[in-house]
């Protein structure tokens, strides 16, 4: 498979169509949601930061689906294998919760009656800030958390076309971001300032009504060393680039095919809650993942529906370096993969 790696300029030509395929390590390509051709419930944005350590995680999301806003926050315990989450959608909204055309500046935010979620960029620094005054029965939940970038700028970026025109996904995954914060439910105290990261999904695009993605990403120290990965797939033309990363010590090495195998129930279906194996065609990855927490969710209302699994859990297994013998091992690393079925 060869990845052609993105030139800057903009992202869509004039008929709203991607004006290349490919991947990049920065957001080269400019994103105007007004260069959009396709109708406008088709369009989808999002940001999602998930920060967490081998005891807790706490995941943040505000996304505009055009059809209706969403903003979701979910605290995680490790020890206890068991989570919170709590979710405001506002219907209609169509672009109106303003998130920005860029991950690089600019800030996110809804708020409404009391519940207040910013997203705010500083300098070379991100804040997250949430005030949500009911979150779990009457106990009011606060958060203030810095993240600092770790990789020199890089970040795994690609531009991936539907078949159906005017319809693409432009995206960008930051790995290894240092946390300093906390989360405050009640009055427990939930430190987010040791051996702690976070990561950020930016999603901006056009989507077809039917579709499903799988999404692994994963940070850990181990023996000195900063290792993270992101590996998906599942929608879209993919022959330009995959979305598959690792990154070792700041170096970015791209990878290209990766299938999570989920164990099945004797009926078939999906079994999230077994070992699963990641792989390649090359056999380059070897990778076991043993998961502690499904965060499962499905929204059902006929012709909308979004079935989430996002498993949290540990990885154990190696990764071949490209074209090298060197092989990376990963030892009791926690984090997370996905699988998400919408109809939207």
């Amino acid at each position: 498979m060869e990845q052609h790696l993105l030139e800057p300029g903009l992202l869509l030509n004039e008929e709203g169509n991607l004006m290349e395929a490919g991947y990049a390590y920065s957001l080269v390509k400019k994103y105007d949601r007004t260069a959009i051709k396709a109708g406008k419930s088709r369009i989808k944005e999002w940001d999602y930061y998930y920060v967490g350590n081998k005891h807790r995680g706490i995941a943040l999301t505000i996304a505009d689906n055009s059809l209706y806003t969403m903003v979701s926050c979910t605290l995680l315990d490790f020890d206890s294998k068991t989570y919170i989450e709590n979710s405001k959608i506002k219907a209609f909204t169509f672009g109106k919760t303003s998130l920005p055309s860029s991950s690089v500046e600019g800030d996110v935010s809804f708020e409404d009656k009391g519940l207040s979620m910013k997203f705010i960029k500083d300098g070379d620094d991100r804040r997250l800030n949430l005030t949500w005054p009911k979150f779990k029965d009457d106990l009011p939940l606060r958060v203030d958390i810095k993240l600092v970038e770790n990789l020199n700028g890089k970040s795994l970026v690609i531009a991936t076309p539907f078949p159906k025109k005017a319809h693409f996904y432009y995206n960008q995954k930051i790995n290894l971001l240092s946390s300093t914060g906390y989360a405050k439910l009640g009055e427990e105290m939930i430190d987010f300032s040791h051996d702690t990261y976070g990561t950020l999904d930016w999603g901006r695009g056009v989507w077809t009504y039917k579709n499903t993605w799988f999404w692994s990403s994963m940070n850990v120290k181990q023996d000195g060393h900063e290792i993270a990965w992101n590996l998906g797939y599942g929608f879209g033309d993919t022959s330009k680039a995959s979305e598959n990363v690792l990154y070792v010590d700041g170096t970015a090495y791209k990878l290209e095919d990766v299938k999570f195998d989920i164990p099945l129930t004797k009926k078939g279906n999906d079994d999230f809650m077994k070992d699963w194996t990641f792989r390649s065609a090359k056999n380059d990855i070897k990778i076991t993942f043993h998961p502690l927490i499904n965060r499962h969710s499905d929204t059902n209302l006929l012709v909308l529906r979004s079935n989430q699994n996002q498993v949290f859990g540990i990885f154990n297994g190696t990764i071949r370096l490209p074209d090298s013998d060197k092989l990376i091992h990963i030892e009791d690393a926690l984090g997370f993969a996905e699988k998400v079925y919408n109809r939207w």
